[in-house]
């Protein structure tokens, strides 16, 4: 471990908590600069294999999720804390089925539940991307069950 600001490895460790989903928040302070830092371990495991929609194969890659969602929260009242926990539980929930192999679509589906629930902004435009909105119907239809209307 370096220092993000001088690249010392001098480090002491301030302050240590568990989290829910198997990972260490470690606050760690640098003895040659004495900037203070924040540090999350988590347990390495299997690898989560994605399948696309055309049927290619790639690892899961867990900033491309959180990526996807700090996109569509932009803007939004929505906390990194908040969308670091989403990510948190749906690599968990991910981890937590039978197989390896996850296809995308389950996981698009795992992140508008949660996004309808936090933000329907968000929600929205996440919706329009995954779902591949093409026109204004699409965006009328998804807001007419968004809101409950026929």
């Amino acid at each position: 471990m370096r220092c993000p600001y001088c690249s010392s490895v001098d480090l002491k460790v301030v302050d240590k908590r568990d989290s829910e989903e198997k990972s260490i928040w470690r606050r760690r302070e640098c003895l040659k600069c004495g900037k203070r830092f924040t540090t999350y371990e988590r347990v390495e495991s299997v690898e989560l294999i994605v399948i696309k929609k055309d049927g290619q194969r790639t690892r899961f890659d867990r900033n491309k999720l959180k990526t996807g969602i700090l996109k569509a929260c932009e803007k939004r009242p929505v906390t990194n804390e908040a969308i670091e926990k989403m990510v948190d539980e749906i690599e968990a929930e991910l981890r937590g089925e039978e197989g390896i192999e996850i296809p995308s679509k389950k996981i698009g589906e795992l992140v508008m539940r949660k996004l309808k629930k936090i933000d329907k902004v968000a929600y929205i435009r996440f919706a329009s991307v995954y779902r591949e909105f093409e026109d204004i119907e699409s965006f009328q239809e998804e807001l007419k069950k968004l809101s409950g209307k026929k």
